[in-house]
């Protein structure tokens, strides 16, 4: 009775937590998104939500995610496997993950350099002969630093899978006369496919609610939800509009989290 109390005990600033910081703010988002920009109670932004203007920027948003957490993985994958068979494996992934401290408006600033007119990026196009080109705010310069940014998020929770994988299985692969492309298909990546959800889960989420690297770097050639709630909340002062896409973002979001759920069941 003791210990049962305790525990309890226990999970009150945990709870307090979660109230003020996690179910407080999503019910005044809520509640919020019942009121138009005047102040007066509407469903309108719902409405206004399901016209083609918000819908294909609820498309273009999931294309870009979909997009940055593809070829995040396609990279991540691979790099993870490497890790796994390096001597000092753990010293290559705290390399990996350091950029990952850096503050994402600093790095966002130095693509600028890198990108720019007169940047490391077109200085070397010129020395290969291919001159001068128009890379920052382009869809390749949002989705290339995209992917620079989330890509550590992937490697680690893939690496941890992989690390964690009994060779003895791989083994038993080989000694049944399984190839390695068998082997990876059949025994490495369905085994691993926890690290996958996981990478997908922490990169398309934030992927899908971008907003400062859509100013900085794609110059707002990219628009897409995170956007659109950063101009109703800070521009146009529309915050029922601004809510309304937050409440729906949420919504996916928490979809995508079921679909990614990595939760072992028992036998």
């Amino acid at each position: 009775m003791e210990n049962k109390l305790t525990r309890n005990l226990y999970k009150i600033p945990y709870l307090l937590w979660i109230l003020v910081f996690v179910i407080v703010p999503i019910a005044l988002i809520v509640y919020y998104s019942f009121f138009d920009i005047e102040g007066h109670f509407s469903l309108d932004n719902y409405r206004k939500f399901f016209t083609p203007v918000y819908l294909q920027m609820t498309v273009s948003s999931f294309w870009y995610a979909f997009l940055i957490t593809a070829i995040s993985l396609i990279i991540a994958y691979p790099t993870a496997l490497l890790l796994t068979k390096t001597k000092h494996k753990q010293l290559w992934l705290l390399l990996i993950i350091v950029p990952s401290w850096i503050n994402l408006l600093l790095k966002a600033y130095a693509f600028i350099g890198i990108f720019g007119t007169y940047g490391a990026a077109n200085s070397f196009l010129k020395i290969i002969g291919i001159g001068q080109q128009q890379i920052l705010f382009t869809d390749f310069s949002f989705v290339f630093v995209s992917v620079y940014i989330f890509i550590p998020f992937m490697i680690l929770p893939i690496f941890n899978s992989l690390n964690e994988l009994n060779p003895t299985l791989i083994d038993a692969a080989n000694d049944l006369g399984a190839s390695k492309w068998t082997t990876f298909r059949r025994v490495i990546f369905p085994l691993t496919i926890d690290g996958v959800k996981s990478g997908c889960q922490v990169t398309f989420i934030p992927a899908l609610s971008l907003f400062m690297l859509t100013r900085l770097i794609a110059g707002n050639r990219v628009i897409t939800l995170g956007t659109s709630i950063e101009q109703h909340f800070l521009v146009t002062q529309d915050w029922g509009m601004g809510s309304t896409i937050a409440v729906f973002l949420i919504i996916i979001m928490v979809l995508i989290m079921v679909l990614t759920n990595t939760r072992k069941r028992g036998v």
